[in-house]
């Protein structure tokens, strides 16, 4: 399911939602000088388009969606599917998205929300079935200070 190569870091939501935390993430990676793939759901892919467009009034993520013109260009990409069309060195899961194939990648982030009991335990299953495959696995949560701190 994946190749150990690949690190698979979980992020653990609980003091931060999604909106305040994966904009942060790929400002990260484009520092990095790299492209980022979100693997996101068919009922969430709208809201997250929007929320990179305005999640700062000072500024913006570039960004485009999968099922519009030139995805190979977009430094992060918008995506239901599994392939990697602007050849992006990071994959982000969210919303539970299937993980598919993580070989081409340099660093995988799973975000899950820490509130929501169903997504916590797709999140275990999910890590012991790439801990099984020999991943290359790390755990992040906040602490008491809202700092990301590896747990694991």
């Amino acid at each position: 399911m994946s190749d150990a190569k690949t690190e698979i870091w979980f992020y653990h939501l609980e003091r931060s939602s999604l909106e305040q935390v994966l904009p942060g993430l790929l400002e990260k990676t484009l520092q990095k000088g790299w492209r980022a793939l979100v693997r996101v759901t068919p009922a969430n892919v709208d809201d997250i388009d929007e929320m990179l467009w305005t999640y700062r009034a000072d500024s913006f993520l570039p960004h485009g969606r999968a099922d519009a013109e030139h995805p190979d260009r977009q430094p992060v990409l918008l995506t239901e599917s599994g392939e990697n069309l602007n050849s992006a060195q990071t994959l982000f899961i969210v919303d539970e998205s299937e993980l598919g194939p993580t070989e081409e990648f340099a660093r995988c982030f799973i975000i899950f929300d820490g509130r929501n009991d169903q997504s916590v335990q797709h999140a275990r299953n999910r890590w012991r079935s790439l801990k099984d495959g020999g991943a290359s696995l790390q755990y992040w949560k906040q602490d008491e200070e809202g700092r990301w701190a590896r747990s694991a």
